[in-house]
């Protein structure tokens, strides 16, 4: 079979026109490295391709051309019959009380001939939140200084985040994503390159507030977090080691001193977590083992099996695999906590969270993924103004065939572990969700290609997940965005992300409120886009000039477009043109949420993250010039409130 009809087959497209106005077309090497990295992809006979039905809604599927009558249908969910039946036409009307879920479709014609089919049984929509509108404090959470944490903001740090919304009248606080990293590669700190998306950071534990803990377990803990709350930036590497020696001190302390209590709600989260949690824990003790990517391991634990993981866990090892265990435990519990927290305050949201696009090739989602996430591939983006050569940002991805295989089951555990204490979550790159730009190992960023997914399914799984976690779903839509996309993700009940500094037209006027749309969360900036007070002050021209890096305009550009924000706030009455009046003009979008950035807030000039730097920028590892206890004292209260009055939970009081 020759490569355009594999391509084909797998959804490749390897022809395409880029946001240059350029026809792409994919090197036949790099496009044979595409193809051979895919699974292989079923073509579907009796109908078109994954059946999604949505509930309240009359279902029916038209089966494909290839399709014969009379067929037989039988749905299947854990390991049960839910219904069955038979079709003489050319479609089939389904029984209106499915269930919600991830099911097997088999269908069979008069001949024998059989074919199984994913099927998911969603909502109609996602879930819509109960509230008109509101906004939201948006913080990176490492950022934050307080004269207890460790160096490295932390979950306790994040309840007083949420008792100082709470204050300012937001309706929740938005975080970086706090998916976990590698343990051994500190510095490695990027929050959108996880290990896993599935589990939580351990660096962001409150180490002190473990009911096992005592300071005399690790007698410099306090002196040396003392040396690691000094200076501008989170020192990763130092502060990793002192929590990590303090959380083994607190694990040991919990195998003797814990309570039936603490011991059995161990025991229940252990449960409800299983079996990820268990294949987890012995892909972690099998890392620092081996100390090499999972590919080059011993060919017996190459590929997750969860008899061996259960032999690991009740063999030497039984103790290394509890604790990392009891560290997920730890953390789940205190970002609970926080959940919690702002549940009793009677915050409409609570916590916003961060979805990042991808995992890291050697971390253990890839090693539990292998069919469904194509550890040879990256997710990037072809070549366009800002990026002239193309990205990869060296993440791996979900693939087609993968999650059809699994009947989606992969992408929902991924939705679900992000939404367990989430009110409102984002994910990065949402157009990734009908396309994926990938790029494989080994090749520049301008020969990848783009691959379908399969969108509706995605969605549907999307609706089913944010309903039964009552989370409302934003995707990042940002870019060159495919016609009629927003418009399908809007009708499956997922907001849009607008960002002010984009909203602007051909000649570069901001779009006025009425422009924005209702289900969707708006903002002035994002965590790769310069602050408000870099941005007036033409800072972040300066910095990235400096760093060899094109900004994309020049001086005169910057007075053009601080002429035209003066121009937009003077249409809506607003004379001045500082943060709180730009404040005002969003707060006055009919966008359901406004996310405010605390680095805005306080003033602050450089951004937290330079896209296109590594190691040049001090990316993912400054800190807030002020500590948590007195960033009430440094905003001013009285505008901000007046600026948000019309979406504030306080009233504006």
């Amino acid at each position: 079979m020759d490569l355009l009809t594999q391509a084909q087959i797998k959804g490749v497209q390897s022809e395409f026109v880029d946001a240059l106005g350029k026809l792409r077309v994919t090197d036949p090497v790099a496009l044979k490295s595409i193809l051979e990295a895919l699974p292989e992809k079923r073509v579907y006979r009796f109908v078109e391709g994954p059946v999604v039905l949505r509930a309240l809604r009359h279902s029916r599927t038209e089966l494909a051309a290839t399709g014969r009558v009379p067929l037989k249908w039988t749905i299947t969910g854990n390991a049960k019959v839910i219904a069955q039946g038979e079709t003489r036409e050319p479609v089939i009307a389904w029984p209106s009380d499915l269930p919600l879920g991830y099911h097997r479709l088999t269908l069979t014609d008069a001949e024998g001939a059989t074919e199984e089919v994913p099927m998911i049984v969603a909502p109609e929509r996602a879930y819509g939140g109960d509230f008109d509108r509101g906004w939201l404090l948006a913080v990176q959470l490492y950022s934050i200084r307080s004269d207890r944490n460790w160096g490295i903001g932390d979950f306790t740090d994040l309840a007083g985040l949420v008792r100082l919304a709470k204050q300012l009248g937001a309706d929740g606080v938005g975080l970086n994503p706090l998916h976990i990293l590698f343990d051994d590669h500190p510095a490695d700190c990027s929050p959108y390159s996880p290990n896993s998306r599935l589990f939580l950071n351990p660096l962001y534990i409150d180490v002190e507030a473990i009911p096992e803990f005592a300071a005399d377990l690790v007698p410099d803990a306090a002196a040396t977090a003392a040396r690691l709350r000094e200076g501008d930036r989170v020192p990763y590497a130092d502060m990793a080691a002192l929590k990590w020696r303090a959380l083994r001190a607190a694990f040991e302390a919990f195998l003797t001193k814990a309570s039936g209590v603490r011991r059995n709600q161990f025991d229940a989260f252990r449960a409800d977590r299983a079996p990820l949690l268990s294949r987890f824990a012995c892909f972690e003790v099998l890392r620092h083992r081996f100390v090499s990517p999972w590919w080059e391991w011993p060919v017996e634990w190459q590929q997750p099996d969860d008899a061996r993981c259960a032999e690991l866990r009740n063999g030497p090892d039984k103790r290394e695999v509890e604790f990392v265990e009891f560290v997920q435990w730890t953390a789940d519990s205190q970002l609970h906590a926080a959940k919690e927290l702002a549940s009793q305050l009677g915050m409409r949201v609570g916590l916003y969270l961060d979805v990042a696009v991808g995992v890291q090739s050697n971390g253990f989602d890839a090693w539990n993924e292998q069919v469904a996430i194509s550890r040879h591939l990256a997710v990037g983006a072809p070549p366009d103004v800002l990026n002239t050569a193309g990205q990869d940002w060296g993440l791996a991805g979900f693939n087609a065939g993968g999650l059809e295989a699994q009947s989606f089951v992969p992408f929902a555990d991924m939705l679900a572990a992000s939404m367990r204490h989430a009110g409102a979550i984002r994910i990065d790159h949402v157009l990734g969700l009908k396309r994926l730009y990938l790029v494989p190992r080994g090749f520049k960023p301008d020969n990848g290609a783009y691959v379908q997914m399969p969108f509706e399914a995605l969605l549907g799984a999307i609706a089913r997940e944010s309903v039964a976690h009552k989370c409302i779903v934003i995707g990042e839509d940002l870019g060159t965005v495919p016609e009629g996309f927003r418009e399908t993700m809007q009708d499956f009940g997922i907001w849009s992300y607008l960002v002010m500094m984009f909203e602007r037209d051909d000649a570069g006027h901001f779009r006025t409120s009425d422009f924005y749309r209702p289900n969707a969360l708006v903002t002035l900036n994002t965590h790769d886009l310069c602050t408000y007070a870099g941005w007036r002050s033409f800072s972040d021209l300066r910095v990235k000039r400096s760093l060899g890096l094109d900004p994309g305009e020049n001086e005169q550009d910057r007075w053009d477009a601080l002429g035209m924000l003066d121009e937009i706030l003077r249409q809506n009455g607003i004379t001045a043109n500082d943060l709180y009046s730009v404040l005002a003009f969003l707060s006055r979008t009919p966008s359901r949420l406004l996310a405010v950035s605390m680095e805005d807030l306080l003033g602050v000039l450089d951004q937290p993250n330079i896209p296109g730097t590594i190691d040049e920028h001090p990316n993912w590892r400054q800190r807030l010039p002020v500590a948590l206890d007195k960033i009430a004292s440094k905003v001013d209260l009285t505008a901000l409130r007046a600026a948000t009055r019309e979406r504030s939970l306080n009233g504006g009081s």
